[in-house]
């Protein structure tokens, strides 16, 4: 495959902000509703309906579960203190593990169709050099591997001087890719991390389990105004990530999902909530 910095040069993409939008699709705009939005673009992305998307989401005080976590042996306590503490608790459809999503949190996804260049690997260095290039005025610092003791723990772990900052994570439908990340941009990152470390250790309660949950680390976390000590907004970042995209020779366009797009994400949005009632989310 090409240098993934030279992904969106002469392509043009179709750029959608949804950080702000109160429904889609007539569902209330929240974490369930992304997830289904993603496929559904990815289904378009990869029918070669619509151009390849970047799609912007915040959605606030939400613990998004991997499928994973949904097999936590005293799952409903941690349920029950998320629900104490205000936060939503949905289970996604792409990799990973829990992550806390506030509105201080950008979420991107990159939306491309799946070819036989694009690997695995592919998609995550696609959104891996985006995000170095994003901040390149500010560090040059940006690195990927696992963090131990972060939530969502993984090898592309952004962090700067061994504190994380943004995770990605990737989603496959049968011709279309979802890169997504998020990016802790404003806020209190510790504060974010003791809430999933508290989810854990209700879930768990020390039983032995065949998958390994980590054991979270508040002092890993951090927002990427804390380490480039700058005070970006959230729209800071959604401007400059569109003028990032247009310095890599993206043509960008916005419109509106198409039909296609709305018929299949009926469809996802209902699997998304059989899944989460199942485990009475």
């Amino acid at each position: 495959m090409q240098n993934s910095l030279t992904f969106f040069q002469n392509k043009l993409v179709r750029f959608i902000d949804h950080s702000k939008q109160e429904k889609i699709f007539h569902q209330q705009n929240e974490a369930l509703t992304s997830f289904a939005v993603d496929d559904a673009i990815a289904t378009a992305v990869g029918n070669h309906e619509v151009e390849i998307t970047a799609r912007v989401w915040i959605h606030d005080k939400t613990i998004v579960l991997g499928i994973p976590d949904a097999r936590l042996p005293y799952l409903e306590q941690g349920l029950n203190y998320l629900q104490k503490h205000h936060y939503k608790a949905v289970v996604r459809n792409s990799g990973g593990l829990a992550v806390a999503l506030d509105k201080g949190v950008v979420n991107l996804s990159f939306i491309i169709p799946n070819t036989s260049k694009v690997s695995i690997n592919d998609g995550y260095d696609i959104m891996y050099a985006f995000v170095q290039r994003l901040f390149q005025p500010f560090t040059t610092n940006i690195k990927a591997y696992e963090i131990a003791g972060s939530y969502c723990p993984g090898n592309y772990d952004l962090s700067i001087n061994g504190i994380k900052f943004a995770g990605i994570s990737q989603r496959r439908v049968r011709n279309g890719i979802a890169v997504q990340i998020y990016l802790d941009v404003v806020g209190n990152s510790k504060e974010r991390a003791r809430i999933v470390r508290q989810f854990y250790s209700l879930s768990k309660q020390g039983e032995a389990t065949s998958f390994t949950y980590p054991d979270v680390n508040p002092n890993v976390m951090g927002t990427i105004n804390e380490l480039i000590h700058t005070s970006f907004t959230v729209d800071d970042v959604i401007q400059m990530m569109e003028q990032t995209l247009k310095e890599l020779g993206a043509e960008l366009k916005t419109s509106n999902l198409i039909s296609s797009e709305e018929n299949v994400f009926h469809k996802r949005f209902e699997q998304m909530k059989k899944r989460n009632e199942k485990i009475h989310i």
